[in-house]
């Protein structure tokens, strides 16, 4: 397994042409694989995803595709959810900065990774190599994670691979970046009744105080935020939030803006 830091060289698209293209997908259903066939010439990978993680913030998979093999990305996310996520350090290297807003690269092969994570993960999928991109946020306790798969049936990765990754991930993060928060779903504007409704019509058990931390996150507050406006500590925030996703079903903050999303459709459908 190899880390750097990112270069801060400007990037050199080998498939300048694919650009626009690539640019005009932003925040729609085709990014990914547009993604993916705009790389091919420089940097063939059959995957990718772009995930946050971190001791402050619930583990969230933001956007991902896959090209030429059946998209299994979700199922991998979920499967590295179920105990490799605990104990990976995989994207924190080797002595290498997590200073605020630092870059880190990785190069990784999956007999790198421990016997756990390649057994549900990797072995499973078809996933040999791992390329990836890693941003830090919050003082080293957050970061994000664009990462390239290539996967058993592709030629290994050469270092002529590699140096395209490395000039182009900065500029790749930054459009994954985009892209996740465009087609991230968003409640329609409504009140804090309306989407207490909407809840409740999901999960009639939720307590005043799960519906109320559930409200804020919808808001877009911090576990911090919603702590210090409900009188609360942290962890007991964290508790409501846990208590109130596993009565409607989910796991992340991102699937209760799809929740709320999808009753706003429904909304629509039935005037």
């Amino acid at each position: 397994m190899r880390t750097w830091k990112a270069s801060t060289a400007a990037a050199h698209w080998n498939g300048l042409e694919a650009l626009p293209v690539l640019i005009g997908e932003i925040g729609g259903a085709d990014f990914g694989t547009t993604l993916l066939q705009a790389l091919a010439p420089a940097l063939p990978a059959a995957s990718w995803s772009l995930y946050r993680v971190g001791a402050s913030v619930a583990p969230a998979l933001l956007a991902s595709a896959s090209h030429g093999v059946p998209d299994c990305t979700r199922q991998c996310w979920h499967a590295y959810l179920s105990g490799p996520y605990e104990r990976d350090s995989s994207l924190r290297g080797q002595g290498g900065s997590t200073d605020a807003g630092s870059q880190l690269l990785h190069h990784a092969r999956a007999d790198d990774m421990p016997a756990e994570h390649q057994r549900l993960v990797y072995e499973p999928h078809g996933m040999a190599e791992r390329l990836s991109i890693v941003e830090w946020g919050r003082q080293g306790d957050e970061l994000l994670a664009l990462n390239l798969y290539r996967h058993t049936h592709q030629p290994r990765l050469s270092d002529r691979h590699i140096r395209s990754f490395e000039t182009l991930a900065p500029a790749l993060l930054a459009l994954a970046r985009k892209h996740a928060a465009l087609a991230a779903p968003r409640p329609a504007p409504a009140g804090d009744e309306v989407l207490a409704q909407r809840l409740l019509a999901r999960a009639p058990g939720l307590t005043e105080r799960e519906l109320a931390v559930c409200l804020r996150l919808l808001r877009g507050m911090t576990h911090d935020g919603v702590a210090a406006d409900l009188d609360l500590r942290p962890p007991t925030v964290k508790t409501y939030r846990n208590r109130a996703f596993q009565r409607l079903g989910i796991h992340f903050r991102n699937e209760l803006f799809a929740l709320v999303a999808a009753d706003t459709g429904a909304d629509t459908k039935a005037k």
